[in-house]
Order: structure tokens, then sequence, then C-alpha cells
């Protein structure tokens, strides 16, 4: 999809078996109650060619799957996206794809579809995820002409909610693998991310029922609290 297409707000060009694939995917789920060792969640991380969310695009797409209180090892996504015309530079490089992985990716459409199919009505959990969502949302605007409509909790603001004590000097996720002995086995690759965010949740998961929340409701609740303080007590 071109630029003049997503300013005219033309639809993107999915054949028919796509569209029907698009039409099927469930709608997610709001947020409840439900506690979280039932609690069924995807950890996503992207890799993408720079850190514009208005231009740059989506590289590649690591998910892991967390349920029942635990990493799911039999249950991951991932793909590198096909981009054909993409100017390979340093924030591309760092990412360990070479002109040719990229080349030979999974077309957008495809691997869109193949994620969103794989995240069904779950929400979303990533690091620092505000950047991940838009990335996200946009891709998918454009690619399949659909709203990323999914609720999405960010690791990065729950680790200071609820290790305040703990807090790394540095907010990464480095930084914050580091502080709870978390090993990151290679660092800016989307599965492996996601991997030790995954890890990192459910430490964070285990800090929360300590404190008396045992949903991704009540976690979202205390988050909402936790910016409102910010904002008086930054």
């Amino acid at each position: 999809m071109n630029a003049l297409t997503w300013l005219t707000g033309a639809k993107p060009s999915l054949d028919a078996e796509q569209q029907a694939r698009v039409d099927a995917l469930g709608k997610p789920v709001a947020l409840d109650k439900t506690p979280l060792a039932e609690q069924r969640i995807v950890v996503l991380d992207l890799e993408t060619s720079g850190l514009d969310t208005r231009r740059d695009q989506v590289l590649s797409i690591g998910a892991v799957v967390i349920n029942q209180g635990a990493i799911v090892l039999g249950e991951q996504f991932e793909c590198v996206v096909q981009r054909h015309d993409l100017k390979i530079n340093a924030s591309i490089l760092i990412h360990g794809l070479r002109p040719f992985d990229i080349a030979a990716g999974i077309d957008p459409s495809e691997a869109l579809l193949s994620f969103m199919e794989f995240l069904g009505d779950s929400p979303l959990l990533a690091f620092h995820a505000n950047f991940d969502k838009r990335m996200l949302g946009r891709a998918l605007k454009q690619t399949l002409g659909i709203k990323l409509r999914h609720p999405f909790l960010d690791v990065a603001e729950m680790a200071p909610l609820l290790c305040p004590d703990n807090a790394p000097r540095r907010g990464s996720l480095e930084a914050w693998a580091e502080q709870f002995g978390l090993q990151v086995h290679q660092r800016h690759h989307a599965s492996a991310d996601a991997m030790v965010t995954a890890e990192l949740a459910l430490i964070m998961f285990s800090k929360a029922r300590q404190n008396g929340l045992d949903s991704l409701q009540q976690l979202t609740e205390a988050l909402e609290g936790y910016r409102r303080r910010k904002q008086f007590h930054p």
C-alpha cells in the first residue's frame, strides 16, 4: 500500500481467501477479572526499520504465549516481513537482518494475517508497548484495512509500579532483565526480546499478586493510577 492509498483511504489489495480470513478474525475480549494464572496473553516484540511510527516499517514479528501462568514454549510466532524497496541502514543491521533475509521474507499481508490468527482474542503485552502498538496498528490499517482493538499492556510501566525499590537507573529491557538475573540471548531479535519480556512479565505477575492485583483489569487500573501520580510528581 503506497502513501497515496493511505491518504485517500482506499482499501488494501487482498485476494478473496485473505479477505475471508480477515473477516473471520475474532474480536478481542475486554479485560476482566480473570485470574492472571488463567489468562492467555500474547507477548509481542517488533523489529522495525527505525523509530518513526509514521514512516518506518515492521521488519520482523516475534511473539510468545503466557497461559496458565507459564510460558508455552510450543506456542510461539516468528517471521521476517518481506520488504523489496527498503534502504538498509544501521537501524536495520542492528537486528541482524540481512538484505537477503528481508527480500525473502513473508508477504506483509500474509505475515500480519498469520500473526492476528495466532493472537486470536488475547490481550497483548510488550516492553515499551506504545511503540509496538502504534507500529502494529499502522501496519494492520495499511496492509489489511483493520484497526487494532486488542488491549495492550506495557511491562516497562508495570515493572517500576510493582518493583519501585528495584528499578534500575536505565529503564531498558536489558537493565530490568539484568536486575532479575534474566539472560537476553540475542538482543534486538524479535523472538528473543519477546521471550525475555515474557519472563519479566511472569515476575511482575508474581509481584502483582503479592500486592492484591490478580487480573489484567486490576493491573490496568493500577497503571492508570500510577500514570496520574507521575503527572503530579514526575
